[in-house]
């Protein structure tokens, strides 16, 4: 089994108010770059940053790489338009950061990086992937990528309380700028991308119509932002089998929504609820109260767990969190900011599904 996980960065994230990492503007594009580092290493090695929430919630990478200590699997990290350098090795599909959508053009080379991601997702051997995905800013650009196509969803976020009205603002701003309206490209999801999306979903889209093409089984492991890509598969006019794996923490604050738009796009949908309740930790109290509740492939790694495992994944969990420097007492009840144990000292929240 193998997990391929793009990674990029866009301007959008920089918006005011659509994003959980907006109180440190100068570290956000650090971000992914320090994801794929915890994700292949257990810990930032390279990235200034620990992205770790003030009340102690950490990135998704920490479960993704959690589920790695326990069931096993490649991964691919595919530079998608990473901002900063990460010491994570990376697989370059040509893509430049993402401009802010409010922009005529978000992504200029869209039609290139799908083409690059095409070429590289027929190369995998693996019988099974896994493709998720790192980028701050992604559901407020995966809402403007649904708009542009016609679909009518709404998208998660990784705050308790989803800005989700000032993201639909964002997203009338940024069609009015690419002279576009909603279901202007139903039949055109590269365009969809190139106006008012990111360069990650160019990737993942190329990723994962490739991979189809030699028949190889594709889980999307993610939320709402996973959504999108399979709603541009299909508007693509692409009918393979698709299933979608996420977390409990964006299922049942989508309240039936996600259900039916994956039934709408034919797509199977599995969530996975990692039991984080059954545990006194911070962090896995964070992620109860509505934190993070996805993002670097979360779900698609736990959809790998079986029950026998689940609790070792916890396991595993908190001593990642002790490496990231957060104490996981939360007996008292307060969520302080953690201090940071790395050379690094930064600390920044990201945003569902995987960024901010």
């Amino acid at each position: 089994m193998r997990i391929v996980l793009p990674a990029g960065t866009t301007e959008t994230a920089r918006i005011e108010g659509i994003s959980a990492a907006g109180a440190a503007p100068t570290l956000l594009a650090h971000t992914p770059s320090a994801d794929v580092e915890i994700l292949e290493y257990g810990r930032p090695t390279g990235a200034p940053v620990t992205p770790v929430s003030p009340t102690g919630c950490p990135t998704p990478a920490a479960v993704t790489r959690a589920v790695r200590e326990v069931v096993g699997f490649e991964v691919t990290v595919v530079d998608a338009g990473l901002a900063k350098p990460t010491a994570a090795p990376t697989v370059d599909v040509g893509a430049e950061p993402g401009a802010d959508i409010r922009d005529p053009i978000a992504v200029p080379d869209a039609d290139a990086i799908y083409d690059r991601a095409y070429t590289l997702g027929t190369t995998f051997p693996d019988s099974k992937l896994v493709i998720g995905e790192t980028i701050p800013g992604g559901t407020t650009t995966a809402l403007g990528v649904l708009t542009a196509l016609g679909e009518s969803v709404g998208v998660s976020s990784s705050l308790p309380d989803n800005p989700l009205e000032r993201k639909r603002a964002v997203v009338e701003e940024a069609l009015a700028a690419s002279g576009l309206e909603a279901g202007d490209c139903e039949s055109a999801p590269i365009e969809a991308i190139r106006a008012v999306g990111d360069p990650v979903q160019a990737t993942v889209f190329g990723l994962l119509a490739g991979a189809l093409e030699t028949g190889t089984e594709i889980t999307l492991g993610g939320g709402t932002q996973m959504v999108a890509i399979a709603a541009a598969l299909r508007h693509a006019g692409i009918e393979a089998s698709l299933t979608i794996a996420t977390t409990v923490f964006v299922a049942e604050k989508r309240d039936g929504e996600l259900e039916a738009v994956c039934d709408r796009l034919d797509c199977e949908l599995r969530v996975t609820d990692p039991g984080f309740d059954r545990r006194d930790h911070v962090s896995m109290a964070r992620y109860c109260a509505g934190e993070a509740k996805e993002g670097v492939a979360m779900g698609g790694a736990l959809s790998l767990v079986g029950d026998e495992e689940m609790d070792t994944v916890r396991d595993r969990f908190e001593a990642i969190c002790t490496r990231l420097g957060i104490d996981g007492d939360d007996s008292s009840g307060d969520l302080t900011s953690p201090t940071p144990t790395d050379d690094h000292g930064g600390s920044l929240p990201q945003e569902e599904d995987s960024g901010p």
